[in-house]
This record gives C-alpha cells, structure tokens and sequence, in this order.
C-alpha cells in the first residue's frame, strides 16, 4: 500500500526533545514500513525515518535559531508538496489538524486526519461542520465530547517502539514528573504529593515561552524552597529510561482534557506505575489498580502514590506491550486505511489487492491485539 504521513513541522520526527505528535508520526511511519507498506513521509530535514523523507523546511521549527519564522508559510509549503505529489497515493494521512481542508477537498475521500490536540476551542466547530467530507480518527474516545458530531472514523490509541525503552524490574526510590511546565499540566500538584509521603521528586519538564511567567511566579519557588525536588529540565528519548525506570511512580496531576498523554505509556513500558487524575483520556489509558492508580483529590494521590510499589512492573510492562507497542498502533491504523478505501466508489474494481491485503483479518483485528 502507498501511504503519504503529513506531519507538523514545529519538532523532527521524532523530536530532539519534548514533543509528542511528531514522535508518534516517526513510530507510526517507522512501523508500516516495518510491516511491508511503502510510505513516504512529509516532513523537516532533520526527521530520522525508514520511509521516503521528502524534505519541505530545512529543521523543524521549535529549535531553528533563525529570529523571525512563519508556521503558516511552513505549512503551506508542505501541503502544496503534498498536493502535486498526491495522485502516487493509496492514503494521505494527516497529522496537521485542519489546514489541508480547504486543499484537499477533491480527494477527501483517500485521507484520513488524526487530531492530535485538544478540541474544545471556540472556533472548531465550525470547521469540522463546514468540512464533514474529511475523515477523523480521535486519539482517545474522551478527546471527542466537545465535537461529537464530527466525522468520525476510529479512535486509535497512541502506540511507541517497546525497544526504545528499557524494562526497569525495581526503582530507585524516587518520583517522577515529565512533561511541560504549565498550570495544566499542575506539576504543583506533584511537588505537594511528593513532600506529602516526603519521597524525593525529579522534574524532566520543558518551560514553554507562554508559560515562563507561571514558571517563574508559581513553579520555581516551590522548586527552590523544597529540598525533595530536582528539576532536570528538558529530556531527551534515549534518556527516558533510565529517568522512568527509576522512579517508583510516574505522577501525571494533570488538570485539563487531555488527549491522550503518551508519557504515561512511556511510564509503562519501563514498568513504572502511573498515578494520573481521573480527567481526560486517562480512564481509557490507565488500568486502574494494574498499571496504576486513578484519583480525584491530592489525598487520593498521595495515598496511591504510597502504595504504587506494591503494583507487579512485569505485569505493567506486558500491559503496555499487549497495547500500546507502535506495531499495535499500526495495525489499527491500517484497518482504518481499509476501511476507508473499501467505501470508495469502484474501490473492490480499482484497487483490489490494497482493498483485499487490508481487510481485518485475525492476524491484524484489535481483537488480536487487545
């Protein structure tokens, strides 16, 4: 099958450091070509990728010195790359939320879109209702309460290279917080669980231009002031497992919809619980009492936090390599390419060996996998 990946250009594929769309992007591609597709992937220069890389910005945004910079103009670009490319694919898979809309409507019934981002923002609506021709597919059922109307086509769980992350079988005594420092994200919550149980707390978080001023009036003399706390700041991939592996829980307090939030699988694949608040995707991510804990309140999570040692690492590990493994999350996505191509006008008569090589069968089913 000939399949087009259209990521974002903010982070490479995958990021140098903190980012998380684009690092799904990189499994995802890396994991159909693995399974025999022929994949082509739109993205900055600076991606590492088993697929055909077609170049359209020379790094990813984020960490590009140059002073002044467009996103949009970035963007455009690609997608007009994309455009005149368009005709060598079987599936154009976008990850750029709704900019192609108003390009690719022709062919709108040969892409699939992922919205990677949380969707309660004033002005979606009207965009997903004046452009119901394109297909979605939702990172966790919960991302989609504030569009249920939408064009929805599968929920398909995020899913990382097991490989990539090293199986950690005890901890080091430790708490863990990794992610961006932001007031939804609450890693003050962190900080009054860990001084609660009085356990050391490592921080490996990004400070974000937006968030500085939380950073600088909210977070930092909490840090300063609390002898139990480490802030490592950003991390890299290759650093996760020793970091995760090494903590006796992943504390994920967060405070808003999350999407999905792919540290918790990260936690996971090093055998590490995760005691994450009961918001967003977390009921669908987190078992609770098996790879983890839910909790409502602080006290709550200061009791499950307590307690995290007491959950079996294997068995966590083996949960995530059952679910969230980046082979798992390709199967599923090619039972969405199949199903998508099965409903084409003729798709049986001009593509039948795609149609019939992708239908769901025992070997690739969710319930094979699941």
């Amino acid at each position: 099958m000939k399949i087009a990946q259209v990521a974002p250009l903010y982070e490479a594929v995958p990021p140098k450091l903190y980012g998380g769309t684009e690092r799904v992007v990189a499994h995802l591609t890396d994991a159909l070509v693995d399974l025999g597709h022929d994949v082509t992937l739109f993205s900055s220069a600076d991606a590492e990728t088993r697929a055909r890389l077609i170049p359209v910005r020379d790094q990813a945004i984020r960490l590009d010195p140059a002073p002044l910079k467009s996103d949009l103009a970035a963007h455009l670009t690609m997608l007009h790359e994309v455009l005149v490319r368009a005709d060598e694919f079987d599936i154009i898979h976008f990850h750029t939320d709704m900019v192609h809309f108003p390009v690719f409507g022709r062919m709108a019934d040969r892409t699939i879109t992922t919205l990677h981002g949380r969707l309660d923002l004033k002005d979606l609506a009207g965009v997903y209702e004046r452009w119901p021709e394109f297909g979605l597919v939702s990172i966790s059922d919960d991302q989609r309460r504030p569009l249920p109307f939408a064009s929805w086509k599968a929920t398909v769980h995020h899913g990382m290279p097991g490989e990539l992350y090293r199986f950690s079988p005890e901890s080091q005594g430790y708490l863990a917080f990794l992610g961006r420092i932001s007031p939804e994200k609450r890693p003050d919550r962190a900080i009054q669980i860990a001084t609660a149980l009085n356990k050391p707390l490592k921080m490996a978080a990004k400070v974000d231009a937006a968030d500085k001023i939380y950073w600088e009036t909210v977070i930092k003399p909490m840090i300063d002031a609390n002898p139990l706390v480490e802030f490592i700041g950003e991390i890299a991939d290759h650093q996760k497992s020793e970091f995760l592996g090494g903590a006796e829980a992943l504390l994920f307090p967060i405070d808003w919809p999350e999407p999905f939030g792919l540290v918790m699988i990260e936690a996971m694949a090093c055998g590490t619980p995760v005691v994450a608040f009961r918001c967003g995707s977390t009921t669908e991510v987190i078992d609770d009492g098996h790879t983890g804990y839910l909790v409502d309140t602080i006290e709550q999570a200061v009791a499950a936090a307590g307690r995290a040692h007491l959950l079996d690492r294997a068995a966590i590990r083996a949960r995530f390599d059952l679910r969230y493994s980046a082979t798992a999350m390709a199967r599923r996505y090619l039972d969405v390419y199949g199903d998508l191509l099965a409903r084409r006008p003729f798709a049986e008569e001009a593509l039948p060996d795609v149609v019939t090589r992708l239908r769901p069968s025992e070997d690739r089913s969710f319930a094979a996998i699941a």
